[in-house]
């Protein structure tokens, strides 16, 4: 299933490029821009950590809802379009209401960051919050800047890579940097995994992530407009999420 470019540049046969009817299939889902984000740097940590194993829609969502209501915020969901103001519970404020896993867990729930010797998720989250705070990321302003500092966001995503739980390809980090607004880097979750499958390629996380960057950079050229790789794996987990749903 994987080729290379043909004589027009597109998807042929060979090596290095994903097969086209691949691509066709996530033409058809139309990928689209992303319109919400959480507005605090607190909720992506949250996100980031829950969503690993996890049913987004009714765990992981109202998870996140939860602690922004008990802080004072009914609206920690924003459009792209709006001014982004102040972190309403920047990570020294979540430090200092929770300054343990069972505080917080108060607030969320029990969950484990692996069935089989994996630490509470609570822990994992405020060990997020600690070392991002610990290196003056402490909202969300800091992080998006943080993003184009690539020496200084190495240093920073090496040392969250030490928080149990993320696994050897990293899902979990990527997925808090997707959150926090960089549409190059992407989470492919086991819904994802599960659709490319049904179309015949059975990958791992690193190798999805490939296969949806090949994607989107050829969807990008086929359709003259930008598609991200957060554009083609949200169309594709949206997808798989719709399909569970009715086969429920």
């Amino acid at each position: 299933l994987i080729r290379g470019p043909g004589p027009d540049g597109s998807c042929g046969r060979g090596r290095g490029m994903v097969d086209r009817s691949v691509v066709d299939a996530v033409e058809f889902l139309d990928p689209q821009p992303r319109r919400q984000r959480w507005r605090s740097l607190s909720y992506c940590v949250l996100d980031a950590v829950w969503s690993i194993g996890s049913v987004y829609d009714t765990v992981v969502a109202p998870l996140v809802w939860r602690v922004a209501a008990a802080n004072g915020d009914s609206a920690p969901v924003v459009s792209l379009a709006e001014h982004l103001l102040p972190d309403p519970l920047p990570l020294a404020v979540l430090l200092a209401k929770y300054c343990d896993a069972t505080s917080l867990q108060e607030v969320t729930n029990r969950q484990r960051t692996s069935p089989r010797g994996g630490i509470p998720k609570t822990e994992a989250a405020l060990g997020y919050a600690r070392i991002l705070a610990d290196h003056e990321v402490s909202g969300l302003r800091h992080a998006e800047q943080l993003l184009v500092e690539e020496t200084r966001w190495s240093l920073v995503d090496g040392a969250l890579a030490t928080v149990p739980g993320d696994g050897a390809d990293g899902v979990r980090r990527g997925y808090l940097w997707m959150l926090v607004g960089n549409d190059e880097v992407i989470k492919p979750d086991r819904m994802v995994l599960r659709w490319l499958a049904r179309q015949g390629m059975q990958v791992d996380a690193a190798r999805a992530r490939e296969v949806i960057r090949e994607i989107a950079q050829e969807l990008t050229q086929r359709l003259t407009r930008p598609v991200t790789p957060w554009m083609a794996d949200h169309a594709i987990w949206q997808a798989e999420r719709s399909r569970q749903s009715r086969r429920n």
